[in-house]
């Protein structure tokens, strides 16, 4: 995700290659040293050359209160990852909420370099919906929004790839939940970056090249809402995340109650 620490407020300058060991924290920032007194100007730059790939020995997996093989249409099924400088390492929390324990330090709570998820079952079909943080709450991220915005698109197919391998067991027992849609949601306080997007079918999102080149839109066509009342055909009638979801108005210009958290 994105190691947008402090250093971003540094000149920079940008690397052309990524070896292996740094391909799942293809988001550090470095600076150079000797042109640091030449160039006072604050450009945040991020190494973004290079695939970003998923390293299965650079993943950690924790289940809390989860049956691995317990469908997500049954039980919430929440996915918290968070992302190491230091170590490289990425974390995955796979439970009912979102695990947040894994949140508190506070370089999760300045950077926002998370990533949330969750099953839903919305008129019967499931769906898998990301979270991400983009800017708002400090003025430092609104400042590189478009940057923050551009990683979390680069780096969106290893975060799948860590929720379908850390998953896994769950994934083989139910082999249709890989054509389940994932629907992406980008929060911010700028319209431009405020935005859902749907990435297709799980197997395929987790193998999109989303360099930042090509051109995205709001998606012409939203998730559906649930039922508004009780009903078999939705699950979790209520989202198990609580970000505030106010990215886009639904048929009759109702808001999406049912995304709107604390």
């Amino acid at each position: 995700m994105c190691s947008l620490a402090t250093n971003l407020l540094f000149p920079s300058k940008m690397k052309p290659a990524f070896t292996e060991k740094q391909s799942t924290s293809s988001l550090f920032v470095t600076t150079n040293n000797r042109s640091k007194m030449k160039n006072r100007s604050a450009v945040p730059v991020a190494r973004l050359f290079g695939p970003a790939i998923f390293e299965a020995s650079k993943l950690k997996v924790s289940f809390l209160g989860v049956d691995e093989k317990k469908h997500p249409s049954k039980l919430p099924r929440t996915y918290t990852l968070t992302h190491s400088d230091i170590t490289a390492k990425l974390t995955l929390a796979i439970s009912q909420s979102i695990n947040n324990s894994q949140l508190q330090g506070w370089a999760n709570r300045l950077f926002r370099d998370e990533v949330v998820a969750e099953w839903k079952k919305v008129k019967g079909k499931m769906s898998l919906h990301v979270h991400c943080h983009i800017s708002g709450g400090h003025f430092l991220l609104d400042l590189i929004a478009k940057l923050r915005y551009y990683i979390f698109c680069k780096e969106l197919p290893v975060v799948l790839k860590a929720f379908v391998h850390g998953d896994g067991n769950l994934l083989n027992s139910y082999p249709e939940l890989q054509e389940s849609p994932v629907w992406v949601y980008f929060h911010s306080n700028i319209p431009e970056y405020n935005k859902v997007e749907c990435w297709g079918p799980l197997w395929e999102a987790t193998q999109h090249n989303h360099d930042g080149k090509r051109t995205r839109k709001k998606c012409e066509t939203l998730p559906e809402l649930a039922c508004p009342d009780e009903c078999k055909c939705c699950f979790p009638s209520v989202s198990t995340i609580p970000w505030s979801h106010r990215h886009y108005q639904h048929g009759r210009g109702d808001e999406n109650e049912n995304f709107v958290g604390g």
